[in-house]
């Protein structure tokens, strides 16, 4: 008999978990497209690494932007992915997912906070120079998609990776101390 009533009792906590689940309706990839703009969108290229010596500095691409709900609806639970790729390349230069709208939903007409979605890889170089004075440097563009609630992932745009760089290299350390030695500056 307890082993009937632990039964019941089980079943009727998973039947209890599992409505809730079975209660958020999934939005169609048209709906999450119609429900949200993509607006201030900015790319840059930001130091994932950097050691002066032997000089090394990886550069990963960066892609910032707000959403503008211009449905009826509150927006929750949005995720999105950038995917980030040199022009002409079959492989990504690498990616990002991020469940950016969670606790706070986005109401109808408003804008999000900035969102920003950093590339995991990136291109390796010696320094700034190197990148800056490259006339080899290749074009890059990012595509950015979104998802809510279990639908497909949705294409909300595509945009070219500009060239600036939010980076600067630290003054040299100890040139100068010494009498007779200058720093250029």
């Amino acid at each position: 008999m307890k082993r009937a009533l632990a039964a019941v009792a089980i079943l009727a906590a998973l039947g209890i978990a599992l409505v809730p689940a079975a209660c958020i309706k999934s939005m169609k990839s048209e709906e999450l497209k119609a429900s949200l703009e993509v607006l201030d969108v900015s790319t840059k290229w930001v130091s994932k690494y950097y050691q002066p010596w032997p000089p090394r500095l990886i550069l990963i691409p960066v892609l910032s932007f707000k959403v503008k709900n211009v449905s009826d609806k509150p927006l929750t639970y949005i995720n999105f992915n950038a995917i980030y790729q040199a022009v002409g390349d079959k492989d990504n230069l690498g990616d990002c997912y991020l469940a950016a709208i969670r606790g706070t939903p986005v109401l109808p007409g408003a804008l999000s906070d900035p969102i920003v979605l950093k590339s995991n890889y990136g291109v390796d170089g010696k320094n700034l120079a190197q990148f800056k004075d490259n006339p080899g440097w290749k074009t890059y563009r990012v595509r950015l998609f979104a998802q809510s609630k279990g639908s497909p992932f949705v294409l909300l745009g595509e945009w070219e990776v500009s060239r600036t760089i939010d980076f600067k290299e630290p003054e040299p350390v100890g040139l100068g101390d010494q009498p007779g030695q200058t720093v250029k500056k």
